[in-house]
């Protein structure tokens, strides 16, 4: 039987009360906040909350937040998250972070790779996209060495400091399907 999300190096798991203060630091992190969603600082109540309401079960939430895992130390290293879940067409958005001390490491490729293995294998989805601020190289690159294709540009997508910013659609389809 094939063991999905964990290599000899991390682990993807499900977030734990214990992630508390980790989530806190990258979640009030304002220099990620240009490339996600987030406009406004989360308090630890909101994420104590969401720890506890949540079902972590992507057909109820219709998305997942995994946490990256070190293995030999057990460190949060990381979160990946399955948003956006379609379960009729078969697709997800894929969002990454890696935190800063573990970045240039190789575990945002080995994030991704456990997670379309997830999301293939498992999940038996046929397609993964991103959206990836043209600005961000790294990402960029990231997802250009785990074999996303850019599929478009949406124009002014992303509200900057001084202007907007487009950002690149990325799409990996399953290429066992």
């Amino acid at each position: 039987m094939k063991i999905y999300l964990e290599n000899r190096n991390i682990r993807l798991r499900a977030p734990e009360p214990e992630d508390l203060d980790v989530l806190y630091v990258w979640e009030n992190d304002t220099e990620m906040w240009e490339s996600g969603s987030s406009i406004h600082p989360f308090s630890r109540f909101t994420l104590k909350q969401y720890l506890i309401d949540s079902r972590h079960d992507i057909y109820v939430d219709k998305q997942l937040r995994l946490i990256v895992e070190l293995n030999e130390s057990a460190e949060p290293a990381g979160a990946v998250d399955l948003y956006d879940f379609d379960p009729f067409n078969r697709r997800a958005g894929v969002g990454i972070l890696i935190d800063k001390k573990f970045r240039k490491q190789g575990l945002g490729l080995q994030t991704l790779i456990l997670l379309e293995e997830y999301a293939f294998g498992f999940l038996k989805l046929r397609q993964l996209y991103a959206f990836v601020p043209v600005k961000n190289k790294e990402s960029t690159s990231l997802f250009t060495k785990a074999f996303y294709l850019p599929v478009g540009i949406l124009k002014e997508w992303l509200s900057g400091e001084e202007s907007f910013e487009d950002v690149q659609v990325m799409q990996k389809i399953n290429p066992e399907k």
